[in-house]
């Protein structure tokens, strides 16, 4: 069995590599972490790389190369970057939109390295259960009226336009699902507001609840594309689970380089103290983590990417894994670096708050269990 990567994929790692280098300094990404986001040099330059790649490839960019590309950037920046966000709002544009939009949406990010939207799906009551949600759409006196609250909502505050996943109370469903839509919505509307929400990490990436007040629609905006519903909703997530755990791999390599640089040079009663035998230890059980949570990803990847009969499975204990095993990873270079590991000197402190909330995004590790038993109890059947 060959493990080895492509010569493409090869050249994939070594240009964004080189790429996030040049832009992911410490002292940068301490700034934009203030700023809550990235300059537009960056993200164009970001934009502007991956699709001189997608054009070289004759069947586009797969969810293979887009997942090395993302563990490179989160490795070099060592923080959970915007671009995971984007890679997967255009998954779940291109999967509910029709040709035209989509164009018209990819064609703007092309542009200018900013996504023309913001997705809306997660609820206060109703984040993993996604079918519990109340936002909803509905013909009155004549009238399309949009009614709800997301949350969560990356980019809510500043995006131009929102991607507003809504029942559908005017479609009688045709099976146990809710009837599902989305809808493409100026964020200028009247009755559209949107409030900040404050987290403890992933300073890069801002979130936002958002609020439609009786918003009145025009039909248009509704994507008609795919009218898969929510079936089709999960299969979409799972792209985004794919990219959290690329995100949470990059982020726990850049712990375990900050934690070896560490140990090598730091000296405790006369020798280093990567000498130690407990810090040998954790150093082994760490990379131990790194390789298995690698092999877990890309072999999620390439379900996904074949349509493999058990990718729903392989993605499931990808996502309950990786995200626990990085934060943890984080959590043992934190303490290899002592004291220097709990402030904001030292990147693994902000490494460990970015992986930990990747235990929580795009369906949490309690939920990828509530997913994977199930599948694992009818493969033993």
């Amino acid at each position: 069995m060959d493990f080895a990567l492509s010569d493409n994929q090869k050249n994939i790692i070594a240009t964004f590599r080189e790429f996030g280098e040049s832009v992911f300094t410490p002292e940068s990404v301490f700034q934009w972490r203030k700023d809550q986001g990235l300059p537009d040099e960056v993200v164009k330059g970001f934009v502007d790389r991956y699709f001189a790649l997608d054009d070289q490839s004759p069947d586009g960019m797969g969810i293979m190369s887009q997942t090395l590309i993302l563990e490179e950037l989160c490795r070099c920046a060592g923080a959970a970057l915007p671009f995971q966000n984007d890679l997967f709002n255009l998954q779940i544009m291109g999967g509910f939109a029709d040709e035209t939009v989509s164009s018209r949406v990819l064609d703007d990010y092309r542009q200018t390295g900013r996504l023309m939207f913001s997705l809306g799906v997660s609820e206060p009551n109703a984040g993993s259960d996604t079918m519990s949600m109340t936002t909803s759409v509905e013909t009155r006196d004549g009238r399309l009226v949009l009614s709800g609250k997301k949350t969560y909502v990356n980019n809510g505050e500043y995006s131009p336009s929102i991607l507003c996943a809504a029942i559908d109370k005017d479609t009688p469903s045709e099976d146990e699902y809710p009837s599902l839509s989305f809808w493409l919505i100026p964020h200028d509307l009247p009755g559209i507001r949107a409030v900040p929400i404050n987290k403890i990490g992933q300073s890069m990436v801002p979130f936002a609840s958002v609020s439609f007040d009786e918003v009145e629609l025009k039909p248009e905006y509704r994507l008609r594309g795919h009218e898969g519903g929510f079936r089709h909703l999960f299969k979409m997530l799972e792209f985004g689970r794919v990219f959290t755990c690329a995100a949470s791999l990059g982020m726990a390599q850049a712990a375990m380089e900050d934690a070896v640089a560490n140990a090598r040079v730091r000296k405790a009663f006369g020798v280093s103290i990567g000498q130690f035998q407990q810090v040998e230890q954790m150093l082994t059980d760490m990379e131990v983590s790194l390789r298995t949570m690698r092999s877990m990803l890309y072999q999620a990847a390439w379900a996904i990417e074949t349509d493999q009969p058990d990718k729903r499975l392989a993605v499931a204990l990808m996502k309950r894994y990786i995200p626990k095993t990085a934060t943890e990873v984080a959590s043992s270079a934190m303490q290899i670096l002592g004291g220097l590991g709990y402030t904001d000197s030292a990147r693994v402190s902000t490494i460990w708050q970015d992986c930990r909330g990747n235990q929580i995004a795009e369906g949490t590790d309690q939920i990828m269990v509530y997913i994977s038993a199930p599948l694992i109890m009818k493969e033993y059947e």
